[in-house]
């Protein structure tokens, strides 16, 4: 009830802010994320959340499944046609990049043995869909920006799972057969390929209609239904969530359309739901107990990794230079990271609580430091920045990007 009455409250307050922070630095996010660092039972106790309880990890999963199901449903099978190939560079070169530069800070700044140090980088290399959402969704950005960011997003989190999950079975966890792997992928894609499919073509059948006030639960019915057989039958969920929301948005667009609204503030509520109790594990006591070389890993994982990863990644694209400085730098790390720093955590191989606090340093960065840019970087595309337009999708025309080298 507690943890209710903070969440109403802190919800009242950055919708009377909302306005002002899409204009500003201010963020609803970093207002959630302080409000649980400063009623979280390290500092006034108010709210008392430990990192080992299953609503930690399950909200954390629960609002980036949201996400990436709403996501998913920006992209479908004609947009990733089109423009593959910059998405393309960021998931087959950028993130073995960003696992790798990630790697190596960690082994060398921190001091961590090179298996606990690829977890590291396999735990934040993939980027945030829940964050990456506050420049995905500003029409200020060139489309194939956006266009970039959201299918990376939406794809690298699932890609690094089965990475985490071989490490962890490398570093004394329990063991997970290659075999086991693929088929949690493949189970994943299946589920949110057909289930979404099998369902848009029953209403299309004679017997069956959605009335008008139900068309937005018919999406949302699709997405809980993905979950729950992802949950059961141990399929890969975060890729089971995108391919949902992209087979949907393939499949019947009006769906789409009217789950829009709706979907984008049921996520939203998660994500300020688990952003909130995320906060809660970051007390004073928990910093103080990062050393000094794991803050400067964590500046470097956030200033560096990325920024180096992806730069060399977009070379000699069809992006310029200013498109390429922004691709680079919005890789915010959020509720993926967090999960696959719970599973690390649960795992209790060697030194997974030190790898959860930088996993959770690094996390708490990124919100505060990607959460409050996005206004600015949104900015410096405005008209009269020096930024040319010529490349946006006209007004009127359908919204998907044209073929990209």
């Amino acid at each position: 009830m507690v943890l209710l009455l903070v969440f109403s409250g802190l919800l009242l307050l950055a919708v009377l802010i909302s306005s002002r922070a899409h204009r500003t630095v201010l963020s609803t996010a970093a207002l959630f994320l302080v409000g649980g660092f400063v009623l979280g039972e390290g500092s006034l106790g108010v709210l008392e959340v430990r990192a080992e309880d299953d609503l930690v990890g399950g909200l954390a999963e629960l609002a980036l499944f949201s996400v990436l199901f709403t996501d998913g449903m920006r992209i479908g099978l004609p947009q990733l046609r089109t423009a593959w190939r910059l998405p393309g560079r960021a998931l087959v070169f950028g993130l073995p990049l960003t696992l790798l530069v990630t790697t190596t800070l960690a082994h060398l700044v921190v001091g961590l043995p090179w298996l606990e140090s690829l977890l590291i980088g396999a735990a934040l290399s993939p980027t945030d869909p829940v964050f990456a959402a506050a420049i995905v969704g500003r029409e200020e950005i060139p489309f194939r920006l956006r266009n970039l960011l959201n299918i990376e997003s939406g794809l690298n989190d699932g890609l690094a799972l089965p990475v985490v999950v071989v490490l962890l079975a490398s570093a004394g966890a329990a063991s997970v057969g290659g075999v086991e792997l693929l088929t949690e992928v493949l189970a994943g894609i299946a589920l949110g390929v057909g289930v979404p499919a099998a369902a848009i073509l029953l209403e299309r059948t004679r017997f069956f209609s959605a009335a008008t006030a139900y068309e937005p639960l018919n999406a949302f019915a699709i997405g809980l239904l993905v979950l729950s057989l992802a949950l059961l039958t141990h399929a890969n969920v975060f890729l089971a969530a995108f391919s949902a929301g992209a087979t949907v948005a393939t499949m019947s667009p009006e769906m789409r359309q009217a789950f829009h609204q709706f979907g984008e503030l049921v996520a939203e509520l998660l994500k300020l739901g688990a952003v909130l109790v995320f906060g809660a594990l970051i007390s004073l006591p928990f910093l103080s107990e990062i050393g000094v070389r794991g803050y400067i890993f964590a500046a470097l994982a956030l200033f560096a990794a990325r920024p180096v990863a992806l730069g060399l990644a977009l070379l000699r694209s069809t992006l310029d230079r200013k498109e390429r400085l922004a691709a680079s730098w919005f890789g915010p790390k959020g509720f993926a990271s967090v999960v696959y720093g719970l599973l690390i955590l649960e795992a209790r191989v060697d030194f997974s609580d030190e790898m959860f606090h930088l996993v959770a340093l690094v996390v708490a960065a990124s919100i505060l430091a990607h959460s409050s840019t996005d206004v600015l970087v949104a900015r410096w595309f405005e008209p009269g920045t020096g930024h040319s337009s010529a490349r946006e999708t006209p007004a009127g025309a359908p919204q998907h990007p044209v073929s990209e080298a």
